[in-house]
């Protein structure tokens, strides 16, 4: 396969930036970059994480977002309130896809918005008896929610509201687990801060119960898949091929996830990582306080999805390994035809990608098995 040289990947950046009015040319060019393998630190790096332009609507998220609508929205069986104006609540429902089994409305919410609405008089007076009272309304129109999260939006930081408190006696009245989080959106310029918080969250707010459940019954193959937004149905065949291969998926969040999930994973024996970015945090919390291992995983594409079942199966025993080897031969089957089918006719063309998170670092791999070459790489973020 052709591989582009670093002068072939400068003239190509010349050649994109060309289509640029000049000031846009200006901004623009700090954000691309050649790769050079050869170096181990470059002090010339692309320039990011710059707060947004005011009145320009932007693709970043905000530590709200980050929170709400990555890290505690996929959760299913938890309604989770927008506390603020209703713009942030109306932006972010259901803007992603995340699947789920369950009836909306009965005993899931992930595509429904909550919202405190905010106005005039609660930014002044503020809002923390209407925030008791939603809590109360919630419970009483959909009583087989599991818990309540509160996504504070800015206002809420700015006027100094107590969720805390509203949340502790919220729960005690009604006995189910209500989490605040501080996720106000000017905390950070991009939603990365958010996944920090929230999942501080989930620390401090659910996986403290972690003794509580005493009739937990665990075994030496309990793993949990943590980072898996489900956004189509990935965290789904993910289960399915570590169940195959012999292990037991006890918590899967946050994609198609629940509250019982989540208080099951200080019980696991290893937690595979998905998306590093958003949970390393509670990640590398669990190992510290419960000592429970953590693994980072790649099941886009044949090639990575057969490295990473091996090094999860080298963690287990030699009846794992076989069970690995036996489910990877038999999707071999199924996918080789696929790859000679598509390949002859993909094979040296050229990919640039731009997508969501850390998703290129993921998804190289599954383009280089139909033999294309990956060029270049952007974040939407």
């Amino acid at each position: 396969m052709a591989t582009m040289n670093r002068e072939e990947t400068e003239a190509l950046i010349q050649e994109v930036l060309e289509i640029y009015p000049e000031k846009a040319k200006k901004d623009r060019a700090k954000h691309l970059a050649a790769n050079d393998t050869s170096l181990e630190k470059s002090n010339k790096c692309i320039t990011s994480n710059k707060k947004s332009l005011p009145g320009v609507m932007t693709i970043r998220g905000c530590a709200y977002a980050g929170s709400k609508g990555v890290v505690w929205g996929p959760i299913k069986d938890m309604i989770h309130i927008s506390h603020g104006p209703v713009g942030c609540g109306q932006y972010s429902r259901a803007g992603r896809r995340n699947y789920y089994v369950g009836t909306t409305g009965i005993n899931t919410y992930g595509t429904m918005n909550f919202t405190s609405d905010f106005q005039e008089k609660d930014i002044v007076f503020g809002g923390d008896k209407k925030l008791a009272k939603i809590l109360l309304e919630i419970d009483q129109l959909f009583p087989l929610n599991k818990g309540i999260t509160v996504q504070s939006e800015c206002p809420i930081g700015l006027i100094g509201d107590d969720i805390e408190a509203v949340s502790k006696k919220a729960a005690k009245e009604l006995n189910k687990t209500i989490v605040p989080v501080r996720c106000e959106g000017f905390r950070e310029v991009s939603q990365s801060l958010g996944h920090h918080i929230a999942n501080d969250a989930v620390r401090d707010w659910v996986l403290g119960r972690r003794d509580e459940n005493n009739s937990f019954e665990s075994t030496p193959y309990d793993v949990s898949i943590i980072g898996d937004y489900n956004i189509g149905g990935d965290a789904w065949a993910s289960r399915t091929l570590l169940e195959e291969m012999g292990l037991r998926v006890i918590a899967q969040w946050s994609g198609d996830g629940t509250l019982a999930e989540m208080e099951n994973t200080p019980k696991a024996k290893l937690n595979l990582l998905h998306c590093y970015r958003s949970m390393n945090y509670i990640s590398r919390h669990m190992e510290e306080k419960y000592g429970i291992p953590w693994m980072e995983y790649n099941f886009f594409g044949p090639t990575k999805i057969e490295e990473s079942l091996r090094k999860i199966a080298a963690f287990f025993d030699g009846n794992i390994q076989a069970k690995a080897e036996q489910v990877i031969k038999k999707y071999r089957a199924e996918i080789d035809p696929i790859i000679a089918k598509y390949k002859p006719r993909l094979q040296g063309k050229r990919v640039m990608l731009y997508v969501g998170g850390l998703r290129p670092r993921h998804t190289i791999g599954a383009y280089e098995d139909l033999g294309m070459e990956v060029i270049g790489a952007g974040y939407e973020f």
